[in-house]
């Protein structure tokens, strides 16, 4: 009986201890949820002098709407035969007219230069298969700002390195190679565009006004160790479409979200007055919109914020790019910054902090909230604001109270959501005007990549904007300005059958 006894103890012991685990889980989970339902901090949506500052970045449907009729405005100006040359958004015909198919074979190089590092790539394709080797070179800041001569004589110089290493000189074949650059150019032919305005620090002398293609190409030529020739000029929107359209063929539009914002599409060659190509099949062209400079005739004015006008008369190139300047993750840190300041001026936000101006001081640096503290901080969910002190702390603002970091958060929240969806309302116009059941739209640019909301943000814009008929979906481009290059000029090139062979 003596061990009977001891083992009903025992289990009535267990079974106390479960009863009591139980009721503290329950106990933990009673408080979590009322943390959240009523957390720690007032609702800074709640406050009319946030939302006085905040409120202009919410877009309301109509307002979209209205955009999205501008932006069409715009996009047949430029289009147009007689109107381009006044036109803001120019409209470029990219002279690429076939999307990848799958049986693309051969060798082909691939030049990706659109900063102050430029790659060199061999990718071999037999269908489906691609085989990829690159190498990284950089370009002295000397260079850039250089003359165009030694720019070019020493981006030759890095192929012809690339080339020797890979063993693909001195055996007597001529390689085709598809070149990316990413800055603003006039397109006369598939190979050959005319550079409209240097970007992102490039300032060479003699450069501007010429073909970029032509210049290259004579720094290949004059070298006499390597056979290449360069058979597509491919800018990074269209190289992000092509990447995508060989893993789904409803690929029609190319898109970049990153430092800087641009998307090209397929368009009906009936539409594109300033074509002067032939209309043989298939008649189409892809489209580079270059629709960062959406705005510059002041017809989005209405939109625009005292921050917008302050980013904008600070920058470097003051009244052009516009709506880039309200998307981009070059601006976007800028933008939030300028809010916070208004906020802590009105002594709404840091208000409790002990010798306030010596924590903030970095905020009153230009350029001091870089875009990926608009990530970090979005990412935090519920209410210990994790991520959002983490940023404060490595801008050396140190104890900010609960009220601080839900208003740094609601602004990061409110900028970055106006930004995803007047993405979204440019890619609704261009949805619309292809007007095919289903679009895939290509995508890449760090602020896509790693931003938590922007994709989610714009999946349920366009799906509230877009026609009901058109279903699209959001693909993430792998490598579109290496495999994408190699692809528009494999798919595009009048040369393709002859180097296919080698």
């Amino acid at each position: 009986m003596a061990v009977q006894s001891h083992f009903l103890s025992s289990a009535q012991r267990t079974a106390f201890t479960l009863v009591c685990g139980g009721l503290a889980v329950a106990a933990v989970a009673h408080f979590w949820w009322k943390a959240q339902k009523n957390p720690k901090y007032h609702d800074p949506s709640k406050n009319d002098d946030i939302e006085k500052l905040v409120g202009p970045y919410k877009l309301s449907r109509d307002t979209l709407y209205r955009v999205m009729d501008l932006l069409e405005e715009e996009l047949d100006r430029g289009l147009g035969k007689e109107s381009h040359g006044g036109a803001t958004v120019k409209m470029f015909p990219t002279y690429v007219r076939s999307l990848p198919n799958g049986t693309e074979k051969g060798d082909i190089l691939a030049l990706d230069l659109g900063g102050t590092n430029f790659r060199v790539l061999l990718i071999r394709l037999n269908g489906p298969k691609i085989d990829m080797r690159n190498k990284i070179f950089l370009i002295p800041h000397s260079l850039m700002a250089g003359t165009g001569e030694k720019l070019f004589d020493h981006i030759a110089e890095c192929l012809a390195n690339f080339m020797h290493h890979e063993g693909l000189s001195g055996n007597g074949k001529k390689f085709p190679l598809g070149f990316t650059f990413s800055f603003p150019c006039a397109q006369l032919g598939l190979a050959s565009a005319t550079l409209v305005a240097w970007t992102k620090g490039f300032s060479c002398e003699g450069v501007v006004g010429q073909d970029v293609v032509q210049l290259l190409q004579k720094a290949i030529d004059k070298r006499g160790d390597i056979r290449v020739e360069i058979v597509a000029l491919v800018n990074d929107t269209v190289g992000t479409m092509m990447s995508c359209a060989l893993k789904d063929h409803d690929t029609r539009i190319g898109l970049i979200l990153g430092t800087g914002t641009n998307a090209c599409y397929m368009e009906q060659l009936s539409r594109v007055g300033t074509w002067n190509g032939d209309r043989d099949d298939p008649k189409q062209v892809i489209i580079n919109t270059e629709w960062g400079a959406f705005g510059d005739s002041g017809c989005i004015d209405f939109l625009r914020t005292p921050h917008d006008k302050e980013v904008d008369e600070s920058s470097i190139n003051k009244g052009k790019q516009l709506y880039e300047k309200m998307i981009s993750g070059m601006y976007m840190g800028e933008i939030v910054r300028l809010v916070l300041l208004d906020l802590i001026d009105k002594e709404i936000l840091f208000a409790s902090l002990a010798d306030k101006h010596e924590y903030i001081q970095p905020m009153f640096t230009k350029g001091n909230f870089y875009t990926k503290f608009v990530s970090e901080i979005e990412t935090d969910s519920g209410v210990t604001f994790r991520h959002t002190k983490q940023v404060l702390a490595e801008m050396g603002i140190q104890n900010a109270s609960m009220d601080d970091c839900a208003t740094v958060q609601y602004v990061c929240k409110s900028v970055s959501k106006r930004a995803a969806q007047l993405a979204s309302a440019g890619l609704t116009v261009l949805l619309n005007r292809i007007d095919r059941p289903r679009v895939v739209i290509g995508v890449d640019g760090s602020l896509y990549r790693f931003h938590p909301r922007f994709k989610s943000v714009m999946e349920k814009t366009i799906a509230d904007l877009v026609k009901p008929s058109i279903k699209f979906s959001l693909m993430l481009s792998n490598d579109g300005s290496g495999i994408g290059s190699a692809f528009t000029a494999a798919a595009a090139s009048r040369h393709w059958d002859h180097y296919a062979d080698h």
